[in-house]
């Protein structure tokens, strides 16, 4: 149906990437998530398990109490790295490269920012609301299904195990003395529909906080006041506006949200930072402030590609990747070639050298109608997982029951500081000069795991 990575080739990305090849078995990652006692169901056999749900507490712009998730979940957030933890990674890069480079094919001029992380948390919250048929939906782009099924049934993987296995990877952030990572899911329903407790269990497990709120729809422009202003306030400020022409007949708003707040490593100079030229295109110059620093970078030159790759640490496994396309290449032109494997060589390829390094300060946020990224992706991806012929029987005994909106939010905020102090001893040697002074590419990336936290390009840092 779409187009994913096979699974041996997840698993032999993965086997390269951990330095562990040798006697490695291989396991398909289908079976690392598969429920319990799993079996191939029919798609057109209703569930046998009842819907278990629990009512909505209706929405109260004085009432910010988050719910309260299962105890058990804070134990679990702190793991190691399992094998479970290595093929998500590399299935969640796979499909976050791919929604990126459909995304930037639309989006010539604009700033782009998309966390894969998020991305596979969000389809997987849909997954567990889903009805067979369109479960089935959701693991074929999430690159889970089993394989070897037949056309009228479905082998179910559990949702439970991936958004905790999630939350495990954005949990190795930690090691960081200031990076961050806080993730929020908020779901808002008509006010008399109940809602499923695995559902709103998947809320809970993906999320740093969850709320679950039942609205009166019935007056949309009172609602959707009402919903931003609840968002706004329980975002610290951070989620503005997400909602627009809300429908009297809508059932469930749905939104993750995805923050990362950052250091880098080492400090950049701040009486070195100034306004310059950031050439947007060959006919636009903005003035932004760039920070600079000369001192030993980790970088690469890759002639083949025609781009050149700086490793910038943010703690002892966080780093930033930027990739800055040569004089006469376009960014688009290395963006089509993007894909995991090459990610990684250019990590591998990278050497210490010293660098006088420029570069934009710059925070950004995005909100993304899952419609459009689904859209922009496959063709006949959101007619199957988000249009009226998708089926969410497993959210609420309501039937027929919509995801009327399903926006996906990412935050980045870097800070000029650095966890540590720059030694301002002038570096022996001539530097290299590189200014990110044109629209670049960037990704940042949890070493342990090796999975893509952001990904991102900068086509003008002032907006």
């Amino acid at each position: 149906m779409y187009r994913l990575w096979s699974p041996l080739l997840v698993l032999l990305l993965y086997c390269c990437l951990s330095g562990s090849q040798a006697n490695r078995v291989y396991v398909h990652p289908f079976s690392l998530f598969a429920v319990e006692n799993v079996s191939c169901e029919t798609l057109q056999v209703p569930s046998i398990r009842p819907l278990e749900t629990l009512p909505v507490a209706p929405l109260d712009n004085e009432v910010l109490t988050p719910d309260h998730g299962d105890p058990s979940n804070v134990d679990v957030r702190r793991q190691n790295i399992t094998e479970r933890t290595m093929v998500l990674a590399g299935l969640l890069n796979g499909l976050g490269l791919r929604m990126y480079e459909a995304m930037s094919r639309n989006q010539h001029s604009t700033n782009i920012l998309l966390s894969p992380v998020n991305t596979f948390g969000s389809l997987t919250i849909l997954h567990r609301g889903a009805s067979k048929k369109t479960a089935r939906s959701f693991q074929d782009l999430l690159g889970l299904s089993r394989g070897t099924d037949g056309k009228d049934c479905v082998s179910l993987i559990d949702g439970r195990k991936v958004l905790k296995t999630l939350q495990g990877i954005n949990s190795l952030v930690d090691d960081g003395p200031k990076d961050k990572i806080t993730t929020q899911v908020w779901a808002f329903t008509r006010q008399d529909a109940q809602l499923s407790e695995d559902f709103i269990q998947g809320t809970q497990d993906f999320s740093d906080k969850s709320f679950i709120r039942g609205v009166d729809f019935s007056k949309p422009q009172a609602a959707e006041q009402l919903v931003n202003s609840f968002v706004e306030k329980t975002s610290d400020g951070k989620v503005k506006n997400i909602f627009k022409d809300l429908n009297a007949t809508s059932d469930l708003l749905l939104i993750t949200s995805f923050r990362f707040q950052g250091n880098w490593k080492k400090a950049f100079q701040p009486e070195k930072t100034s306004l310059q030229e950031f050439h947007v295109n060959e006919t636009t110059t903005v003035m932004t402030p760039l920070m600079t620093h000369t001192g030993q970078y980790h970088y690469f030159n890759d002639e083949a590609w025609g781009c050149n790759i700086v490793k910038l640490p943010l703690s002892k496994q966080l780093y930033m990747l930027l990739v800055l396309p040569h004089k006469g290449v376009n960014l688009s032109d290395v963006e089509s070639k993007l894909r995991t494997d090459v990610i990684f060589d250019w990590h591998q390829n990278l050497q210490e050298g010293l660098l006088e390094l420029s570069l934009p300060k710059f925070s950004m946020s995005s909100a993304t109608d899952w419609r459009d990224i689904l859209t922009t992706l496959y063709p006949t991806a959101e007619a199957d997982l988000l249009s009226s012929q998708a089926e969410f029987s497993q959210v609420s005994n309501t039937k027929p029951f919509t995801i009327n909106k399903a926006i996906d939010n990412v935050l980045f905020e870097m800070s000029e500081e650095g966890a540590e102090t720059q030694d301002k001893t002038q570096e022996e040697g001539i530097p290299l000069k590189l200014s990110m002074n044109k629209p670049f590419f960037f990704s940042v990336i949890e070493g342990n795991s090796n999975a893509i936290l952001l990904l991102g390009k900068i086509i003008n840092p002032t907006l």
